[in-house]
């Protein structure tokens, strides 16, 4: 099952950024070549509808020259960053050692995605909001980093392993399609809320797998500090994209 969710993300996010180069390398008149490659990507990918629809919607975007600012660019680029080191994470056999390295990639994910909003960000609660995660996942990261160094993966698959596996390609599948479509938004802090809010949400939907199956005291209560450090974020990050007009992911 992950193998299979790899294979497919991975080639979502291909399709994506072949989007982008030939909106790059294109006039801006031959959107039919552009067309006929989205076509041909969605064609020809097992997907599921919601994954076909994010393919579209850059394409879509692609063709009308939005995606291609250096804002996307660098939100797309952490996003493939992301997802090769979670998607490394999510084939481990044992469950703590999945967990720490999925959710290092994560967070590692949630500074990039924080360092760019402050680089293009004018909003003040969103620029504090992303300060706040850098400065909290930093140290995470770190804790981390030390734990996965003295606790390599287990060399054969646990009785959990599978059911494990199945519960974070299922995580992932849902954050990867809610992000896509809020990196390319326009609006550089709705492009941030529209983006960390459902990775927010991916993380407590690992944190709570980790719960369910890991078995290590410390990896289990930094699954715990996760959720309640999150939570509170994702009320936050939802009130402020409808106050401000914005769709909130999943709604």
């Amino acid at each position: 099952m992950a193998s299979i969710n790899r294979s497919r993300l991975a080639m979502l996010t291909a399709s994506v950024s072949t989007a982008l180069m030939l909106s790059a390398c294109q006039p801006a008149n031959d959107t039919d070549v552009i067309d006929g490659a989205a076509t041909e990507d969605v064609a020809t990918v097992d997907m599921t509808e919601a994954e076909a629809a994010a393919v579209n919607d850059a394409h879509e975007m692609a063709a009308e020259g939005r995606p291609t600012t250096p804002m996307y660019k660098e939100y797309n680029d952490s996003m493939i960053k992301m997802h090769d080191e979670m998607m490394d994470g999510m084939n481990y056999n044992d469950p703590d050692a999945a967990f720490a390295k999925g959710m290092l990639g994560h967070h590692i994910g949630a500074v990039d995605m924080a360092e760019i909003q402050l680089k293009y960000g004018s909003d003040p609660e969103m620029r504090q909001l992303a300060q706040e995660i850098i400065d909290a996942q930093k140290a995470e990261i770190e804790q981390m980093q030390t734990w996965l160094a003295n606790n390599p993966d287990a060399a054969e698959a646990t009785a959990d392993t599978a059911a494990m596996q199945k519960a974070y390609a299922d995580g992932m599948d849902a954050m990867h399609d809610e992000m896509m479509l809020g990196i390319a938004d326009p609006d550089p802090d709705m492009a941030f809320a529209r983006g960390m809010l459902p990775h927010h949400v991916g993380a407590v939907d690992m944190a709570e797998v980790q719960l369910k199956y890991g078995k290590d005291a410390e990896m289990r209560n930094l699954a715990q500090e996760v959720i309640d450090a999150q939570q509170p974020e994702i009320e936050q990050m939802r009130n402020w994209i409808t106050a401000n007009g914005g769709k909130v992911p999943g709604a």
